[in-house]
């Protein structure tokens, strides 16, 4: 978990009288889900995704991740009190070590202790509330430790996909294209070149690639600032093939000739071939079945905590 989320984290579990007055959304083993704790967990659910709440403008867009907030709040809690079930002890040396952690990642102690009093607690209430999260996770991975894929597994994958690990030489790049059309006057052609010329001086002088993409060039990608991906020789044409796979990371060409008119290349990233051995084909397998066990597990053991404790969803949203 993420240092900065445990004080925030920190306001989905306090004191009853902060919640006494509160909407619930939902109940689990008759533990009330105040709906201050949704609002404040939504925003960090989204957080997480690279969204904010005021940007979601679609009703049901809104409230489809909404619920799977509240779903991942109800698991939480499901999860806390499979803990206090099982008697899951967590040291008192582990847990002063993440909550110095935090005061360290936050900025010390001074803005620690004013961080915690805006939230409403002290740091005794948050060290409990970090015994907590740290016995809810105990008692998942324990929940959720799978064996090792089967070596007969693994092979009969590898035969199957080894074709697919393998990868050719690729770039990354971006490119700010001037159209010139087919039969197109020597003037012509050369005024679209000389654009080039004066957009790379420029970006050679500080102006960002991208931006000027968005609102210089001329080709499909200018809306994505230009940014063509990642691609092997041969996807683009010849003549920008040539240029691209011959330049450094972070050179910008000079402007190339196309039949479609002139770009302007920037090299963001180069990939070298990579031709995969059977023992890392084995490894690369290995690793990803033992990820597809474990989130299969995850979802099994959720589910079940979900089917043998009582859940009520209140929430009107």
């Amino acid at each position: 978990m993420k240092l900065n989320n445990w004080l925030i984290l920190l306001t989905l579990w306090g004191p009853v009288a902060l919640c006494s007055n509160e909407p619930v959304v939902a109940r689990v083993n008759g533990e009330e889900i105040p709906a201050f704790r949704l609002e404040r967990f939504f925003a960090e659910y989204l957080e997480d995704q690279g969204r904010a709440v005021g940007n979601i403008r679609n009703p049901k867009a809104y409230q489809q991740l909404r619920q799977k907030a509240l779903d991942a709040l109800i698991d939480k809690e499901l999860l806390w009190q499979e803990a206090v079930k099982r008697d899951v002890v967590i040291s008192d040396a582990l847990v002063n070590d993440q909550v110095e952690k935090t005061r360290k990642a936050v900025g010390g102690t001074e803005v620690f202790a004013r961080k915690l009093n805006d939230a409403g607690f002290d740091e005794a209430s948050y060290t409990e509330y970090t015994r907590r999260e740290l016995a809810a996770q105990k008692v998942f991975a324990e929940l959720t430790t799978v064996a090792a894929p089967d070596e007969q597994q693994v092979r009969a994958y590898y035969e199957e996909h080894r074709s697919e690990m393998n990868r050719p030489e690729q770039v990354h790049a971006r490119h700010i294209l001037i159209k010139v059309a087919q039969g197109a006057s020597d003037a012509t052609i050369e005024a679209a070149r000389l654009r080039l010329v004066e957009v790379r001086r420029e970006i050679t002088q500080g102006a960002d690639f991208a931006n000027i993409a968005k609102s210089r060039s001329e080709g499909s990608s200018a809306i994505e600032g230009g940014d063509l991906g990642y691609f092997p020789k041969g996807r683009m044409l010849p003549e920008f093939d040539a240029v691209v796979f011959a330049m450094a990371v972070g050179d910008i060409s000079q402007p190339v000739r196309t039949a479609v008119g002139w770009h302007l290349i920037y090299l963001q990233n180069h990939l070298d071939a990579v031709d995969v051995t059977e023992e890392q084909g084995f490894a690369m397998v290995r690793t990803y079945l033992a990820q597809q066990q474990q989130s299969q597990a995850r979802l099994e053991v959720l589910e079940q905590l979900r089917s043998r404790n009582r859940i009520e969803r209140t929430d009107s949203y």
